[in-house]
């Protein structure tokens, strides 16, 4: 089956739960870490719909609460998000006191340099180095 065939192009969000509580402080964090809030509207009687860029790319994270009488559980959420220089922003994420593993990982051969961030929810993002080519 191909997209035309679909309709499916490419991945446009994420979502990724926070709390109804939370929104403000994950949105605080995602900015910090430079991201831009794109959306940030009433949805249904009691919640918000945020949504939250990088720099580059096309794809975002819905910063959305789950549904009533859902627990959020901190996850790995799958996300990757890349950087040209993981040394530097290994370093200024932990100098900016952004929960991130004490180390980068190199694991050699074709798996880039690594590491985790957590979010204030307590949700796991992957950051790699992405080479020029």
């Amino acid at each position: 089956m191909t997209a035309a065939a679909t309709g499916i192009g490419r991945i446009g969000l994420v979502c990724v739960p926070t709390p109804y509580q939370g929104q403000d402080k994950a949105i605080e964090f995602y900015e910090s870490i430079g991201f831009t809030k794109r959306t940030d509207v009433p949805m249904g009687d009691s919640y918000r719909w945020v949504e939250v860029y990088p720099p580059e790319g096309t794809a975002g994270i819905a910063l959305a609460p789950p549904p009533p009488g859902t627990e959020v559980t901190p996850t790995q959420t799958g996300i990757t998000l890349t950087t040209r220089d993981i040394d530097a922003t290994h370093a200024s994420l932990k100098s900016a006191g952004v929960d991130v593993d004490a180390e980068v990982s190199r694991m050699g051969g074709p798996v880039p340099a690594m590491f985790w961030l957590r979010d204030p929810t307590g949700h796991s993002l992957m950051v790699v180095e992405q080479g020029d080519g």
